[in-house]
């Protein structure tokens, strides 16, 4: 299999900087129409988060950016924020350190505390959704017990069809590692533990045939050991077109985390 095809999503969608060019100007509007409060979750400078709230006892979902763990950050993504709040529905979007300057490892450390800072602000498991790296790191979260639900968006749960990748330049993982941090080997939520259990494996219907296999593979197999899996390819959408539900209040994406947010605890 040709690694490289299936997972350089830049390369496979060649128009991808016009598709990234309408997240900026959606996520520039929803900043200027509704300054989110900068929070510092860490010391370092890219440990901080935007929440943009809903009111003062709303839920609040948190969104995990995608780009391999090694570009973009939280203000690429305010553009999501308004069809949450057109719910009641607030949203913490962080950024954190990015590899090659870090390891992976150390960025599900900071995301950890990202996570956690809502949780104590809130007084509640969030709903933890996340977008390629992003819907990784959101699986992450609920096997460990910090989210009470996570929609995972064309998410890689297994890291290791990445060693081959030039993606890996900058992952710099070996087996091993890749192993370690892949959410296919990790325990599973299955109520056993406190946390939630609901996992929902969202990918686009026109993604290579990896990302939707990882997908598919992500809810069969913790399906079968006792999570609330969905697995739902959504027609006609690439893995930069998948976020655009995300910005309409209406769709049944934004209705699923709507109602997810609503019953966290």
């Amino acid at each position: 299999m040709d690694h490289e095809a299936q997972y350089n999503n830049r390369a496979l969608v060649p128009d991808h900087p016009a598709m990234m060019a309408r997240w900026r100007e959606s996520a520039e509007a929803a900043r200027s129409a509704t300054p989110p409060l900068e929070l510092a979750y860490g010391p370092g400078p890219r440990e901080v988060m935007d929440l943009f709230a809903a009111g003062p006892d709303a839920p609040v979902a948190v969104f995990l950016h995608g780009g391999y763990w090694q570009a973009l950050d939280k203000d690429w993504f305010s553009g999501l924020a308004p069809a949450l709040a057109a719910h009641g529905v607030g949203l913490a979007i962080p950024s954190y350190d990015l590899c090659p300057e870090v390891r992976l490892g150390q960025i599900l450390r900071q995301v950890r505390a990202a996570v956690e800072a809502v949780r104590a602000r809130t007084g509640t498991r969030p709903v933890v959704f996340g977008h390629s790296a992003g819907g990784h790191m959101a699986a992450c979260m609920l096997s460990e017990g910090r989210a009470s639900a996570a929609v995972a968006i064309s998410g890689v749960f297994d890291l290791a069809p990445l060693i081959p990748t030039s993606l890996n330049a900058a992952l710099r993982l070996d087996a091993a590692e890749a192993a370690a941090l892949s959410p296919v080997h990790w325990p599973v939520p299955n109520g056993s533990t406190p946390g939630g259990t609901v996992l929902d494996c969202v990918v686009g219907g026109d993604e290579s045939a990896e990302f939707l296999r990882q997908s598919r593979m992500m809810a069969d197999l913790w399906g079968a050991k006792g999570v609330e899996t969905r697995y739902q390819a959504l027609p006609g959408l690439n893995h930069f077109t998948v976020l655009d539900p995300l910005r309409d209040a209406d769709s049944p994406l934004v209705q699923r985390i709507v109602d997810l947010a609503r019953t966290a605890g």
